[in-house]
């Protein structure tokens, strides 16, 4: 029985970017093809709009993630990115909006309900606000959680350290107190050293300085070091008469000893070959 399969093995992408490109019109700011990936660029306003048109009209019917990306030199800080796939192409495309801290952008929980809780992770992680959403609560975090831990400007100790108090028999918040030994880096060359003694290195001031040679050696010529012609005469001689094996291979039978009258002379025994009895 032969299965057939409605998406293809592999798909291209050629013309994909073109089609869609046409398809968005006025919704569409860019679009590019990059690792051979198509991602595209629309209005932040439009964003529910154009991604309907894809699923609807052009088969992208799954949602797979959604995204975010800081840019803190930028106005726009914050790119919102849909990660969508075709099961009937076996393709996917990107899609992607701007966003800034006090913009929000329309919400998709209208075309996937799963778009709740990625929405949800963005909005925690990076802040982006998203409306619409029927339960915009941080995911991730604990409740009271100050900032957002995926932007570029957070501090990478955080704010708040959570512990159990043994003393208040509770869970507590306190700032971050990083207390903690090594804490003091310094970035020097490994050739340099550093200006202070290291442990176990206090032994090595007291040594006596070991002198300096007095005549460097160097091998100007063949003979310095050991070449020339009589050492490749000598170097072209046997060492040895080869291995022990080898020797004991090479020695001659001993030879019967002459007949006589009362020994005659002994027949040469035939040899067995590798199917006879013994």
């Amino acid at each position: 029985m032969t299965v057939v399969h409605a998406a293809p093995k592999s798909a291209q992408i050629d013309g994909i970017a073109d089609t869609l490109a046409k398809a968005l019109g006025t919704m569409l700011i860019h679009t590019k093809e990059e690792h051979g990936e198509i991602v595209i660029g629309v209005e932040r306003e439009r964003i529910e709009d154009a991604l309907q048109l894809l699923r609807d009209e052009h088969d992208y019917q799954q949602l797979m993630e959604i995204a975010g990306v800081d840019y803190p030199a930028r106005d726009e800080r914050f790119d919102v990115v849909y990660m969508l796939l075709s099961l009937t192409k076996n393709h996917r495309i990107m899609v992607k909006c701007r966003a800034a801290e006090d913009t929000p952008v329309p919400t998709v929980t209208t075309l996937w309900p799963v778009a709740g809780w990625l929405e949800r992770e963005v909005y925690d992680l990076y802040g982006v606000i998203f409306a619409g959403n029927p339960d915009l609560r941080r995911i991730l975090t604990d409740y009271g959680f100050e900032g957002h831990p995926f932007r570029k400007d957070f501090p990478l100790t955080g704010y708040q350290e959570l512990r159990y108090s043994e003393e208040a028999k509770r869970v507590v918040y306190e700032p971050v107190e990083l207390a903690q030994d090594f804490r003091t880096f310094e970035f020097m060359s490994p050739w340099e050293g550093a200006d202070y003694v290291l442990p176990g290195d206090e032994k090595a001031a007291q040594a006596p300085a070991t002198p300096p040679v007095a005549e460097p050696k160097t091998t100007d010529k063949p003979a310095d070091t050991g070449a020339g012609e009589k050492t490749n005469a000598r170097a072209a001689k046997k060492a040895s008469n080869g291995s022990p094996a080898q020797t004991k291979s090479r020695k001659k039978e001993p030879e019967a000893p002459a007949p006589t009258e009362s020994r005659p002379a002994r027949k040469p025994r035939a040899k067995k070959s590798q199917g006879d009895p013994e």
